[in-house]
């Protein structure tokens, strides 16, 4: 039997009403695109309210992501569906304001932090081992749905490694429950995004966002607020939230006061958390799609010990996982906005335009990679390749506003998948792959059901 390639979900017509774009976006970003994307250089969209323009071209988007990033801010429209969770973090901030967040945050996540946090990564692999071994005793051979286990999973690691508590901590389990009731609820861009409403009208999110949200912010606020008390008496735990709460902006000589810190806790469990889950949750569908890969990253798991030098040694779990953050890129666009009138490709690009740049469509790109649709982690030790690593892959973006926790996740990734392959054998269910859909990253519409099966 062939086996089938990865999923993807349907595009849509290439031409149809604003109404039905809007209803077909309101269900999923992803399959309310159309298939040209997929080999497009660049793409103009036009609606009564805003013009946006998809660039796939790599100049382009070099130009816009490093070349000249202050030309082209983060739009605040991605940020209308987010405010309520993420208030003034720096995943929402431009300018000044957002210069200075990196410059107190950066510190945290550079040299030899990482291996600082390690031992906390590994606590959690094995906490989730733990964890899966009981779910499977309960379930009897039956089907288990792996986002949730990974969702799980990543969210210990950012509980250990920033706040040195693990996930059975009562207020980390509590934002935990509360974040998975809002991921699936709000989508990373709503409709709001389309119209360009005053800041003083109100803004409708789905049942029960807010709640939740400010819930989740109040767990947070009590979580940070012990911690500075901590920092401030000399007995903090030398983690990730006490390194960012120490540091000071060198500019200014001042750090983040209680409420920048809640609003940048968010942004890295969302980013943290969210993105690894969803990263983690993908790879293991492939793994049981293509059990010979699965063979491979057990095998190379067998020798993993618990020291930071053997994540180096993890080639083949690093190759896997960066193929399927290629395939199902955690966050599937990412919006900025032209400050001045531009011109692409000979087009005009007017002052305020939307430009949009899509790690779902870039990766896939057909005029970029060879095998775009296909599953092949043997690409990235080829020139092309490594070519298009360079120029058309961007799951963490690029630039000055590439994800602070990159290496930090290209750490975890392979590392949980190597300890949980190493364990268990993934199977994949007949008849239950999953859809990709984009909530506030890329899920499947009915989850994720893999069959697993205890090594011997």
């Amino acid at each position: 039997m062939t086996t089938p390639l990865p999923p993807k979900p349907a595009a849509r017509p290439d031409k149809v009403s604003l109404r039905r774009y809007l209803r077909l976006f309101r269900a999923d970003i992803l399959s309310a695109q159309p298939a040209r994307l997929y080999r497009a250089w660049m793409a103009e969209f036009r609606t009564p309210f805003f013009r946006s323009f998809l660039l796939n071209q790599p100049d382009l988007v070099k130009m816009v992501l490093k070349e000249r990033p202050d030309d082209f801010p983060k739009s605040n429209r991605i940020g209308e569906g987010l405010r309520p969770l993420l208030g003034n973090s720096v995943f929402l901030t431009n300018g000044a304001v957002w210069k200075r967040q990196r410059r107190i945050i950066d510190p945290a996540f550079e040299g030899g932090r990482l291996r600082d946090t390690f031992p906390a990564m590994w606590a959690a692999g094995e906490a989730a081992v733990g964890r899966l071994a009981t779910q499977v005793a309960q379930a009897g051979g039956k089907p288990v749905e792996i986002e949730a286990v990974t969702s799980h999973a990543a969210a210990d690691v950012i509980f250990r490694t920033l706040f040195s508590i693990p996930i059975e901590h009562e207020v980390a389990s509590e934002v935990f429950s509360r974040f998975r009731a809002y991921q699936r609820a709000q989508p990373i861009l709503n409709l709001a995004a389309f119209l360009p409403l005053p800041r003083w009208v109100p803004r409708i999110f789905p049942k029960g966002t807010r709640a939740n949200a400010a819930q989740i912010r109040g767990l947070i606020r009590r979580l940070t607020s012990e911690r500075m008390e901590a920092v401030a008496a000399g007995g903090a735990p030398d983690d990730l939230a006490t390194k960012i709460i120490t540091t000071v902006d060198p500019d200014t000589g001042q750090g983040f006061d209680t409420e920048e810190m809640v609003d940048q806790v968010a942004i890295f469990f969302l980013a943290g958390h969210e993105t690894s889950a969803s990263a983690l949750a993908w790879t293991l569908y492939l793994m049981a799609l293509y059990p010979e890969w699965q063979d491979k990253v057990a095998t190379e798991a067998a020798a993993l010990e618990p020291d930071f030098g053997a994540v180096s040694r993890l080639r083949i779990s690093r190759d896997v996982f960066r193929e399927a953050l290629r395939l199902y890129p955690p966050v599937p666009m990412m919006v900025r906005e032209a400050t001045c009138p531009e011109t692409f490709r000979n087009r005009k690009v007017p002052k305020g335009a939307q430009l949009v740049l899509s790690p779902w469509h870039l990766h896939r790109h057909t005029r970029l990679w060879d095998n775009p649709d296909g599953f092949d982690p043997t690409r990235w030790q080829t020139a092309n390749g490594k070519k298009c690593q360079r120029e058309a892959y961007i799951p963490f973006s690029a630039g000055p506003r590439v994800c602070t926790g990159a290496g930090f996740a290209m750490v975890e990734g392979p590392l949980l998948l190597s300890m949980l392959l190493r364990h268990f054998r993934v199977e994949r269910v007949e008849g239950r792959d999953p859809i990709p859909v984009a909530h506030l990253t890329v899920r499947a519409k009915e989850g994720i059901w893999l069959r697993i099966v205890p090594r011997e």
